[in-house]
C-alpha cells in the first residue's frame, strides 16, 4: 500500500469515527508499519491527528 492510499482510507475512517473505525484504522496503521517502517506510521499519526481521534500514540504499534 502506498503512503498516499493509507492517507486516503485514514481520513475516511476518521471521518466516522467510532470503534470499528479505530479497528480499520489500526490495521491500517499496522500495514504501513510492515511497508514503509515505523518512522513513516508515526508520521501518519502526528499528521492526521490519529492520536487525538483514536489514541494512537507514535511509537508504539497499535
Amino acid at each position: 500500500m502506498t503512503l498516499e492510499k493509507a492517507r486516503e482510507l485514514l481520513d475516511t475512517q476518521a471521518g466516522f469515527g467510532g470503534g470499528y473505525n479505530r479497528q480499520g484504522a489500526r490495521l491500517i496503521i499496522a500495514e504501513v508499519i510492515r511497508e514503509h517502517g515505523q518512522a513513516a506510521a508515526d508520521a501518519l499519526i502526528r499528521e492526521m491527528r490519529l492520536d487525538q481521534l483514536f489514541g494512537f500514540q507514535p511509537g508504539a504499534a497499535p
